[in-house]
């Protein structure tokens, strides 16, 4: 394709403009964007310098002049979104999760390989070339034998029983909160980074506020606050995970250590500039720069050492990538809808072993 490549945004919140940034970012054009008004789509069209707001999503859907469409709009929308999209033959970039159900995310995935579009899901932790760098050694044998996979993900933006947000009610956001919304990424994270799968696992999940504030009074919480999750991998590690949207003082700390019998591999996500190597007799940083990191990691290098890359700069790398794919080429490591597929798997079985109290196998 010579031209550049069109999109549309629907839903133009923080994660919209995040999209959007990163659609120019990647050289294509924002035409479309809609919202849940039309008045709310044209003061997005003019906050993002798009070209047209459309009345509704179905509108931009349909539109000639969007190729790709990207949703960015709450969960229980995902499904018949990506639906209707892959139906008029468009490209799909849809946030996680993918579906609220295994079954949905497999009837998305299947749906999109027929029509021969791109699909993706932003799985954006993925482009941090010091995570790139932890799976380049790892593959080539450095940590020797992957032992214990741990680590967590904590925030801290349901701390207070007076906050509430849609996520929390599960006819919008789905049965799972805390795991669905980042305990999935941490998993991608460790399964893409390692190559070991998740095969069993168990799960007990926390709702530290039992009641949250809404226009109407308190409501009744019904989702998952934070999750602890055990689990065993195809290739003999064990693991854990400790998931938290209450953890105060936490922002968005995504953390693991990876640890094999010859080195292990440190990442924080809050420190995303740097890879710690621990090893017996010393431990060592390495910084994130073109002299430092692997050849394989280089593609994701932009700029020298020293001078910070970011979250917007990853999903800047994840568009890019999936438009690359779009025109045909096959980047290494591009989140697609069988990678949301994936995250669905793993959140019905950790909702299942907490509901059991037992171990659970996860299919893969």
């Amino acid at each position: 394709m010579t031209r550049p490549l069109r999109a549309g945004i629907i839903g133009p919140g923080f994660i919209g403009t995040v999209h959007a940034r990163a659609v120019l970012a990647a050289g294509g054009v924002l035409t479309r964007v809609a919202a849940s008004t039309f008045e709310q789509a044209a003061s997005a069209a003019e906050r993002l310098m798009i070209d047209h707001p459309a009345a509704s999503a179905e509108e931009l859907i349909s539109a000639p002049d969007v190729d790709v469409v990207h949703i960015c709009t709450p969960n229980f929308t995902h499904t018949p979104l990506a639906e209707l999209a892959i139906r008029a033959g468009k490209h799909v970039v849809c946030e996680k999760p993918l579906a609220t159900t295994p079954a949905d995310a497999r009837r998305l995935t299947a749906a999109a390989t027929q029509a021969r579009v791109l699909a993706t899901v932003p799985f954006v932790y993925r482009y941090y070339p010091t995570v790139r760098e932890a799976r380049a050694r790892i593959a080539r044998g450095e940590a020797g034998p992957l032992r214990v996979l741990h680590g967590s993900y904590l925030q801290d933006w349901l701390s207070g029983n007076e906050e509430n947000n849609w996520r929390v009610d599960p006819a919008l956001g789905g049965t799972s909160r805390a795991f669905g919304d980042i305990g999935v990424h941490w998993c991608d994270l460790m399964e893409f980074a390692t190559g070991h799968r998740i095969t069993r696992l168990t799960a007990k999940l926390v709702t530290a506020a039992k009641q949250r504030r809404s226009g109407d009074g308190p409501v009744p919480v019904l989702t998952e606050d934070g999750a602890i999750v055990l689990f065993e991998t195809d290739r003999g590690a064990s693991g854990s995970v400790v998931l938290s949207q209450i953890s105060l003082g936490r922002k968005n700390r995504l953390w693991f250590s990876f640890d094999g019998d010859a080195a292990s591999y440190v990442f924080d996500q809050e420190l995303p500039d740097s890879l710690w190597v621990g090893g017996r007799s010393e431990n060592r940083l390495v910084a994130r720069g073109p002299e430092t990191l692997s050849a394989e990691t280089q593609r994701y290098v932009l700029l020298p050492a020293g001078h910070p890359q970011g979250y917007q700069d990853c999903f800047n790398a994840f568009i890019r990538d999936s438009y690359a794919a779009i025109c045909g080429d096959r980047p290494d490591g591009l989140p697609t809808f069988a990678d949301g597929l994936r995250a669905a798997i793993l959140t019905a079985a950790v909702l299942e072993s907490a509901a059991s109290g037992s171990w659970v196998g996860v299919p893969n």
